[in-house]
């Protein structure tokens, strides 16, 4: 919400082209009860598109959101999220084969580099998210993973609002904006769209980290540690593949199997 204030605030000036729409906020009843879920029937409004005008809550809000976006007709879309607590702002493309000959999925990729955040490819095919729609409809839309939930980080709105004007600035919206910022991306990395994942515990116990968000690390490098009640070291969390660590869980406490570490592998 922020984001889209501050962007709507100095876009005043800066417009010289075009028309830039946005929702500054698309779960109203979530938002109130401080839930990325419509908590009055338990739907998650990001799996409830394109919508049905006779369906559920979450899907006619769904409908009402996407009939509005289509009738702008739109050269992008961008979806503004949140994501772990501890976590660096990054661009976020969909992955699906079914997306890979439409041209609109290629533009997205081209677009996700515009941002100067890092780049990555989702790994779960999702088809019921409000980007995936939009691609399949050959509208490019591109998700914006601006950091911690619950409270306002500056820095994140920063790297949210500038990616933003780096995007119009290639659409000729505004006069020529390149800027880097926030978190610097190794040269490594640099034009390259990474691949999503989450490194998992293998057993309980409370977690402390050793690499933050926004480290590149190599293959094998020790990530965590993970002790129990009493202090002693259950297991050190290597990593399984050179990369940069998006964020890490918002919980110090590990079970088996849970997430604990997000990253984008090259």
């Amino acid at each position: 919400m922020v984001v889209v204030q501050e962007v709507f605030r100095l876009i005043k000036k800066l417009l010289l082209k075009g028309s830039l729409y946005a929702f500054p906020l698309m779960n109203p009843i979530g938002f109130e009860n401080s839930s990325r879920y419509i908590t009055v029937s338990e739907e998650d409004l990001n799996r409830s598109f394109p919508g049905d005008k006779n369906g559920s809550l979450a899907e006619r809000m769904a409908d009402k959101i996407f009939s509005t976006v289509l009738e702008s007709k739109p050269n992008l879309v961008l979806d503004l999220h949140n994501d772990w607590i501890s976590s660096i702002p990054y661009a976020l493309v969909d992955y699906s084969k079914s997306l890979e000959s439409i041209p609109a999925y290629e533009k997205t990729k081209q677009f996700s580099r515009m941002t100067s955040l890092i780049s990555i490819l989702d790994t779960d095919e999702l088809e019921d998210t409000f980007s995936y729609n939009l691609l399949l409809r050959g509208i490019p839309a591109l998700t914006l993973e601006l950091g911690e939930s619950y409270v306002i980080n500056e820095r994140s709105v920063e790297c949210g609002v500038k990616s933003i004007l780096n995007l119009l600035s290639e659409l000729g919206m505004i006069k020529p904006f390149t800027t880097t910022f926030g978190y610097p991306v190794p040269e490594i990395l640099r034009d390259k769209i990474l691949k999503y994942s989450q490194q998992m515990s293998s057993t309980s116990g409370i977690v402390r980290f050793l690499a933050k968000p926004g480290f590149f690390v190599k293959k094998g490098q020790p990530l965590a540690k993970i002790y129990n009640a009493f202090g002693r070291l259950e297991e050190t969390v290597l990593a399984l593949n050179d990369g940069v660590i998006l964020g890490h869980s918002d919980y110090s406490v590990a079970f088996p199997g849970a997430p604990i570490i997000a990253f984008g592998n090259i």
